[in-house]
């Protein structure tokens, strides 16, 4: 017989508060255009995305998060020290170590949660936000922060066409607690590594450091490119397209629900087409919210769910309380979707 006590935390988990930092500066099509060759109702055609914002030399991937999650607890109405870890999904924290999550738990006023970043892509928030479900349940803490954050413009190649129209930057932060009733769903995650160079950074870090001119890609002006995220765009959005409705419907059916239930369907930002693709191929009716964000904010990476989810909840069209499916999907390539109540 084991010696071990059984762990004592909550039956379940919810979200208790949203709040979202989008950085100041509005960056249209047509700052784009001044580097590629394209035009302004080719990027509208291909993405659905009209703006985006991009972050100062002050609204670092911190400074962000901090505004986010400073908003998610004031929403959730507790005490930054009633905190007990804070989850941070971010590619584009450039220093290894330490985790950008124990900054911001310190400048919160959080007291000393456990505090880590995690690399999942746009399927970061999902990841984060099956781990805070766990450490309730489990009580390892009563209340955790997740944060999606990225400043994705310091990882963008303007010359290039493919990517160049694609990310903006910003952080969403939920706060996640206790809960007497089921309210967030099963999670189906996973990933296929056999598709990881489809989407990836152009450059190793390691690479930059060693410095050899004839293994790095140069600008238009003959000089070393700083590190990019590129892509394989058409077999990206084949996978999300015909994948990723699948791994959606598993995540319903995990939950039990059925796709007239749900009101909101919050799905990574990146791509209307690909949004729109799923809306049809689930066959959501027309009452069921669906989350466009994309339009003004482009792709935020891990930042996207929470950001979309905030601005859904602040204009009204979602409510709290709402049935919402949400996934995310990206780089690696991974994935993670389920269905949870929105605060």
């Amino acid at each position: 017989m084991s010696k071990i006590k059984p762990s004592k935390g909550a039956p379940y988990a919810r979200i208790l508060g949203v709040g979202g930092y989008r950085p100041t500066r509005v960056v249209p099509n047509e700052v784009i255009l001044e580097t590629i060759d394209s035009s302004d109702e080719w990027i509208r055609s291909r993405s659905g995305i009209v703006t985006r914002h991009w972050a100062s030399d002050e609204e670092t991937v911190a400074a962000m998060s901090i505004e986010a999650s400073g908003k998610a607890i004031a929403d959730a109405g507790i005490d930054p020290e009633q905190i007990g870890a804070v989850v941070v999904s971010t590619v584009s924290h450039f220093k290894q170590t330490p985790a950008v999550a124990t900054e911001i738990a310190h400048r919160i006023g959080a007291g000393k949660p456990a505090a880590f970043d995690i690399s999942a892509g746009c399927a970061g928030f999902g990841y984060g936000l099956t781990l805070a479900k766990g450490m309730i349940v489990e009580g390892s803490a009563e209340y955790v922060l997740v944060i999606g954050v990225e400043r994705l413009s310091d990882l963008t190649d303007l010359e290039d066409r493919a990517t160049a129209f694609l990310f903006g930057d910003g952080a969403g932060a939920v706060v996640v607690g206790p809960s007497q009733e089921p309210a967030i769903g099963p999670t189906v995650w996973g990933s296929e590594g056999d598709k990881s160079e489809t989407i990836k950074q152009t450059v190793a870090w390691n690479d930059l450091h060693i410095g050899d001119v004839s293994k790095l890609p140069l600008d238009s002006k003959g000089e070393i490119k700083f590190p990019a995220i590129t892509q394989e765009g058409q077999a990206v959005f084949r996978w999300a397209v015909f994948e990723m409705a699948k791994v959606a419907q598993q995540a319903l059916d995990a939950a039990g629900i059925a796709p007239e239930d749900l009101d909101v369907f919050i799905p990574h930002q990146a791509n209307m087409r690909i949004i729109d693709s799923m809306v049809k191929t689930l066959k959501l009716p027309e009452h069921v919210t669906v989350a466009r964000d994309i339009e003004s904010t482009g792709n935020t990476s891990a930042a996207s769910i929470p950001l979309a989810m905030e601005r859904l909840l602040a204009t009204g069209q979602a409510k709290s309380g709402d049935t919402a499916l949400v996934i995310g999907f990206g780089a690696g390539l991974v994935y993670a979707a389920t269905v949870v109540t929105l605060p």
